[in-house]
This record gives C-alpha cells, sequence and structure tokens, in this order.
C-alpha cells in the first residue's frame, strides 16, 4: 500500500494514492490487523498479498471518522494496487460519475495513456460470504449496463474488498 504514495500510476497522484493508502491502513486497523497482514485475492484471478500501509495515527483516524468514505476509499487503494498486480494494467484515468465504473485502466507512455478496461470497486468494512458475493454481482451487473457511448466493447472488472478477512474478491466481465 505505501507504494501508492510514489505516483507510480498515471491516473493517480502521489497525494490522492498516499490518501487512499491512508484510508485502508484505518479500515485493517479497525478490524485488529497488523501490518503484513495478508490479502487473499479470488475470483477470476488468486494470489496473495502482504499489506504494508502509511503509520495510522490519531488524526488519520479522525480524518476517516466517515466509516463509508474510509472504507471506499481504501477498497480503491487495494484495488489500484491489485489493477498492476492481478490484472496487469495500470489505473490511468479516474472515471466520471455516472459513467458506471470508477476507474479507465491500460498501458502509459510518456505521451498518452491508452483505454483498455474498465475497474468497478466497492468495499465492506465488515461482512460475511453472502454481503461479499451480493456486492460482486451488484458491481458486475452495474458494469454491465451500457451507458452509452463509455466503451462498450472493453474487458471490465468489479473488485470487492472485505476488510476483516480481508479478502478481495476480482470478477472480470467480458464485452
Amino acid at each position: 500500500m505505501r507504494d501508492l504514495s510514489l505516483g507510480l500510476m498515471p491516473g493517480v497522484t502521489a497525494e490522492t494514492g498516499a490518501a487512499l493508502a491512508q484510508a485502508a491502513g484505518v479500515c485493517l486497523e479497525s478490524q485488529g490487523h497488523a501490518q503484513g497482514v495478508n490479502l487473499r485475492v479470488r475470483g477470476d484471478r488468486r494470489g496473495n498479498h502482504e499489506l504494508h500501509w502509511p503509520l495510522v495515527t490519531p488524526q488519520a483516524r479522525r480524518s476517516w471518522a466517515n466509516e463509508d468514505d474510509a472504507t471506499e476509499d481504501g477498497a480503491a487503494g487495494v484495488a489500484v494496487l491489485l489493477a498492476r498486480e492481478e490484472i496487469g494494467y495500470l489505473v490511468v484515468e479516474r472515471a466520471n460519475r455516472g459513467a458506471g465504473f470508477d476507474y479507465w485502466l491500460g498501458s502509459h507512455s510518456e505521451e498518452v495513456a491508452s483505454y483498455e478496461a474498465k475497474m468497478e470497486v466497492s468495499g465492506i468494512r465488515n461482512g460475511d460470504e453472502s454481503d461479499i458475493r451480493k456486492r460482486v454481482r451488484e458491481k458486475l451487473d452495474q458494469i454491465a449496463r451500457p451507458v452509452p457511448p463509455v466503451a462498450p466493447n472493453l474487458p471490465a472488472y468489479a473488485v470487492v474488498t472485505e476488510f476483516s478477512r480481508p479478502v478481495a474478491e476480482i470478477r472480470e466481465k467480458k464485452p
């Protein structure tokens, strides 16, 4: 998580990445996890990732006291990393509200970003298996809805992170 603050993604500044990592840290620590906890990835991708996040101070906990915002932004931080590590894309741009997904994924050169896939993100602070399955279905339905003219023929990914376990489920919706 810490490398989010390095600005290595063309669509995520160092400052935004640091905020997402901090939110994820607040969520993970609120569920009793310590640095180095294993995130299990399942679904259409499988793996394990040892998570390390910035120090969670009392000020950080107060900054992220809105649990909904912290959970969604923390899940976005996890998903941004998984886009690179598991899906094989970089986040190249934040999608506009109403597009039906959160991020454009692709590759990047110094001159131009390419838009090769879409990613929808969601987080659950503390849920059970039925909560995860339900959220994954909701997100797959959401990204499957045609929102012309927003890239109807690109693959789309739903990434749902549940922080109490912690687990992230990645599901691909092919065009």
